[in-house]
Formats: structure tokens, C-alpha cells, sequence
């Protein structure tokens, strides 16, 4: 009896996975570590609803965000096993591909008319076939944004002011050098780590898009907010090399296309919450000032230098780039 028992069970079991197989929908995780209310949670949101609707009975996308399926270093991991389909990494892949340094060098990007531009010029044709070279394959190139500094001790004006700051910042060489050009003491750590960390005095303050300010609710335990507009960050929906060989190409190409075609919905946002996010910010009690961008244009020029000597391309992808800027 108790036999009997144990294979109705197992042949029900085996019917329910029959039933998900035959059904014919393709499951993707997108993990990524940004907080509710941020672009990226935004974006990624938006992503899976269009792929939801659009591809109806033959793929779906789920969201993890806010570090549920690990960091971001852990997520790049995570993609080449095959246990998370897609992340939406930022400044961690110029620790993973040398060439997306680039869009670690100060103020290189002007505007997001200007990031247009240089996506059709530089990044697709340069910078993409090397994360390719490394196992990661870059489905689109969205936002995280125009990083400013937050801090509890003062407010930055100028470089000099960044002296002796315990600083926050991701998982970047290019970053952590141009916040020790600065004279700050940066140490990179997860952003799901950064909120506690301010709270008890282990750092002093962090960089970051308003958007990842407000949706770490950093404001909580940060007093000043100081607009530097130092670095944009690019954020990157990334898969892995051979797990999206194993799609099918019709699937393949209609993600892409579905991936490609949020570009429009990723400025709107950005530029939308930019603008809302800083009054809010204001409203909360910090304290916020413009910075001196000459001072840290100039306090960072050598950034360009080495970044320039240490990666084979770079000086060309620079040029490349400013000069885009200028027309």
C-alpha cells in the first residue's frame, strides 16, 4: 500500500514537470543589486513586463533586485554558471574587461545626447566585443547615471575638500585611482554593505547616480550631497557567452530587439527622476552644493594618462570619444 502510495506521488511529480517543459516557456532570472526605488529596479522592472507581454507563452523574465542573488561581482559569477540569466552590472565590468575602464575616466561623458553617440561609435564596434572575449555577452547599454558625492563631514568643493574622507566605492581600479587622485581614502565595498556602514561612521560618504542614493535611501544617514557629476556610469544588461548560445535564435533575436528598443525609456526615466529625485533629496534636510568641476576636471587629467598607457586601444577609444563630444 505504502508502495502504491510512493508512485502515485512520484508519477504526479513527474507529471507536473512534464506539464512546465511541455508548456513550452523559457524562464530567465535578472538579478542586479539596486535598491526599489532606483533606475536600475526601474529599467529592469520595465524589461521583464515588455518581454512578458510581448513574448507571451514563450518567455518569461523574473526580477531579483537589491543583492537577492548576490553582488555584483557574485552575479558575474552567477551568469557564467548558468544559475542567473541576466544581470545589470555598472562600474564592476572595468574590473572584469580592461576596455570598459573608459567609462570610468572623469567627465568623459557630457550628456546623454553625447552617451547616444558614443554607444553607436565607440562602445558597440570597441568595447562590446571584448566583454565577448570574456564570456559575457552585452544585450543593451542602459543607465546608471551622472555619480555625485554624499557625505557626513563637509561639503566638496573642490578635490581638496575629499582629503582624509573615508569613502565608499564599487568594485573599480579606475575609480578607487581617481578617488586617491583626489585624496580621499576610498575603499570599494557591495552597495546592499554601504547603508550601515555610513550609519556607524565605517565610511564618511559614497558616489553615486541620485537614483541609487534615493533607492538605498542613503539620505537617511548622509548630510551633505555635493553635485560633482564626476563619472557616468553606463549600466550593461549582460548575459554569458555560451548560456545564450543554448537560446534559441528566434528568442535570442527578439530579446535583443526588446532589450535594444528600452534605450528610450532608460533616458526619460533618468532624466525624469534626476530632476524630481533632487528636490526630494533637498527635502529630507540635506545639505547640497555645486562643485568646482574645473578643480576636479583638472585634478583628474592623469587619470586619462594611465588608463591610456595600461590598456592597449585606449588613447584611440578617448579621442574617439571627446571628439564626438565637440560636434
Amino acid at each position: 500500500m505504502r508502495i502504491l502510495i510512493v508512485l502515485t506521488i512520484l508519477a504526479g511529480l513527474l507529471s507536473c514537470a512534464d506539464g512546465e517543459k511541455s508548456s513550452g516557456v523559457t524562464q530567465f532570472k535578472l538579478g542586479h543589486v539596486a535598491g526599489p526605488d532606483s533606475l536600475i529596479t526601474a529599467c529592469a522592472d520595465e524589461f521583464a513586463r515588455r518581454v512578458n507581454k510581448k513574448l507571451a507563452g514563450r518567455a518569461e523574465v523574473q526580477v531579483f533586485g537589491s543583492s537577492q542573488l548576490g553582488n555584483d561581482e557574485t552575479l558575474l559569477q552567477k551568469l557564467k554558471l548558468g544559475t542567473v540569466d541576466f544581470s545589470l552590472p555598472s562600474t564592476i565590468m572595468s574590473s572584469t574587461v580592461d576596455a570598459f575602464g573608459l567609462f570610468e575616466m572623469p567627465y568623459l561623458v557630457r550628456d546623454r545626447e553625447h552617451m547616444k553617440h558614443i554607444e553607436r561609435a565607440v562602445f558597440w564596434p570597441r568595447i562590446a566585443p571584448e566583454a565577448e572575449k570574456n564570456g559575457y555577452k552585452i544585450l543593451a547599454l542602459w543607465e546608471n547615471g551622472f555619480r555625485h558625492i554624499t557625505n557626513s563631514e563637509r561639503p566638496i568643493v573642490t578635490p581638496y575638500d575629499l582629503a582624509g574622507i573615508k569613502l565608499r566605492t564599487p568594485r573599480g581600479r579606475w575609480r578607487v585611482k581617481l578617488f586617491q587622485t583626489y585624496e580621499a581614502n576610498p575603499t570599494p565595498m557591495p552597495l546592499s554593505e554601504v547603508f550601515v556602514a555610513l550609519q556607524t561612521g565605517v565610511m564618511d560618504g559614497q558616489e553615486n547616480p541620485l537614483a541609487q542614493v534615493w533607492g538605498a535611501k542613503l539620505q537617511e544617514v548622509q548630510t551633505y550631497l555635493s553635485l560633482t557629476g564626476h563619472v557616468y556610469t553606463p549600466a550593461y544588461l549582460v548575459t554569458s557567452v555560451e548560456h545564450w548560445k543554448k537560446v534559441s535564435p528566434d528568442l535570442r533575436a527578439a530579446l535583443a530587439a526588446i532589450a535594444r528598443d528600452m534605450q528610450g525609456f532608460v533616458y526619460r526615466t533618468a532624466e525624469q527622476m534626476d530632476a524630481e529625485l533632487l528636490l526630494k533629496l533637498e527635502a529630507t534636510g540635506m545639505k547640497v552644493n555645486r562643485a568646482d568641476t574645473k578643480a576636479f576636471q583638472r585634478a583628474g587629467k592623469s587619470i586619462y594618462e594611465e588608463f591610456s598607457a595600461a590598456v592597449p586601444g585606449a588613447e584611440n577609444w578617448i579621442q574617439t570619444t571627446l571628439a564626438l563630444g565637440e560636434n
